[in-house]
């Protein structure tokens, strides 16, 4: 396999027909993926659904039952992991009062974050969230017992999980560990992140959204622990009536950020991970449901969500109770705790390489109308040693065939027409570390959409 200490000749001169990111393995990568611990997410959700209910309606007074109690119970978990860390990951706690009529009156949603800030680039973030807060098959009853261990414990944990593996390094890029609240009331939590990320200044460039994401037995038997879902929006839901007329016209309909960043994954999963698989799913989320990943797309930023390959709905929403055999609630016995440790290393993985790759192209265009021969050009960036331009048929799913070009801006493509082939850029640190691709235009900018 190829190291990441090639020459720039000599990636120059390459041409791949490998799926996105190439380069050589990083120990780095390896090295978090093994810091997971199943182990300490078992203790994480058993520790989560002590507190009964987790309804973001419940009593937040108490300190053993109610959403008060786990959200400063998660708090003082960042807190212990910060002082393991050097004391570099800072906990915030934005919150907003907010009605919703699953909510009894106007309620205090407050979410959770350990920040570690990046050493070059901080205000470039990567944020990883999952919602805390749980309910029963009423969404309105906050008193009785909701475990929600795998809905949304499972996303807490990795969430939790992250923050104790990542801030042990040093990243150029800000990283971002966010405990959600409020989800099951309409997305509430993460619509308190988005409002914190636009008022803090954030570039953010991905969010990582994990919903339901420990669970290996699905509805009438079939199980699957090899495989984890990632949705991602197609077209951005940012974008203008005059952006949507030009990607009509010159395609970009499965090229929008997020969709590139599922794309990212699929390819470090192949790489780091042993007999685990990403399925990419082409829609923001499952069909007709939702995510907090959604108020992400709706601030402008990049986001996917991560699901568990096979859900069991007897397990989701769902009031403690036994009826015809079938055991209902969503209860810690429903979790696959190494599935779980899995999902949470692609996670982590995902997010260090993101934090120390350089930051995505921007001002990506391709000329060559009327002409045997293509053109891709880019505003070139300090944080790159060299750039790879990648190509691919208007048909196929993923990147296929790619190009290292210096950092002079632009790259000649002799012989490939541009009317057959779908363009792209990528770019390379001098570690090695390698950006998502950013398809041209504001169809595939990883710059937030809807600013102007």
């Amino acid at each position: 396999m190829r190291t990441v200490t090639l020459s720039l000749a000599a990636l120059l001169a390459a041409t791949s027909v490998h799926a996105q990111p190439l380069g050589g393995e990083q120990p780095l990568l390896k090295q978090v993926a093994a810091g997971v611990s199943a182990a300490r997410q078992k203790a994480t959700i058993e520790k989560l659904v002590s507190f009964g209910t987790r309804h973001t309606g419940s009593d937040t007074k108490s300190d053993k039952r109610g959403i008060g109690a786990a959200r400063r119970w998660i708090a003082s978990e960042f807190e212990a992991a910060s002082k393991d860390c050097g004391g570099r990951l800072k906990v915030a706690t934005p919150s907003k009062v907010m009605t919703a009529e699953r909510l009894a009156g106007p309620t205090e949603v407050v979410d959770v974050l350990g920040i570690l800030p990046g050493t070059k680039d901080p205000n470039r973030v990567i944020v990883i969230s999952g919602h805390y807060d749980s309910r029963v098959t009423d969404a309105k009853n906050f008193t009785s017992d909701a475990p929600g261990a795998n809905d949304d414990g499972s996303g807490t944990a990795a969430v939790m999980e992250a923050a104790r593996v990542l801030c042990r390094h040093e990243f150029p890029a800000t990283l971002v560990f966010a405990a959600l609240a409020g989800e099951e009331e309409g997305l509430l939590g993460g619509k308190v992140l988005a409002e914190y990320a636009v008022a803090q200044g954030w570039d953010v460039e991905a969010n990582l959204n994990n919903d339901i994401v420990g669970n290996t037995e699905g509805i009438g038997g079939a199980r699957d622990n090899t495989h984890v879902r990632i949705f991602s929006e197609g077209t951005r839901t940012t974008e203008t009536a005059e952006e949507a007329n030009r990607r009509r016209y010159n395609g970009g309909e499965v090229d929008s950020p997020s969709r590139n960043l599922a794309r990212f994954m699929d390819g470090l999963a192949d790489r780091y991970l042993s007999n685990f698989d990403v399925v990419m799913v082409y829609r923001t989320d499952r069909f007709s449901r939702g995510g907090d990943q959604v108020e992400m797309l709706k601030a402008g930023f990049p986001a996917v969500r991560v699901t568990e390959a096979v859900e069991n709905y007897t397990r989701q929403h769902q009031d403690l109770r036994t009826e015809n055999g079938i055991k209902y609630g969503d209860t810690v016995d429903g979790v696959d705790f190494a599935y779980l440790a899995q999902v949470t290393r692609l996670n982590v993985v995902t997010m260090a390489a993101l934090a120390k790759a350089p930051k995505p192209p921007t001002g990506v265009e391709i000329s060559g109308a009327v002409s045997a021969d293509t053109t891709v050009k880019w505003k070139p960036a300090a944080d790159a040693a060299a750039y790879r331009v990648w190509w691919r048929g208007t048909t196929e799913p993923q990147w296929r065939y790619s190009r290292v070009a210096d950092t002079s801006g632009q790259i000649k493509l002799t012989g490939v027409n541009i009317d057959d082939w779908f363009f792209g850029v990528s770019a390379i640190g001098a570690d090695g570390f390698e950006s998502p691709v950013v398809f041209p235009g504001p169809a595939g900018t990883f710059e937030r959409g809807g600013v102007k």
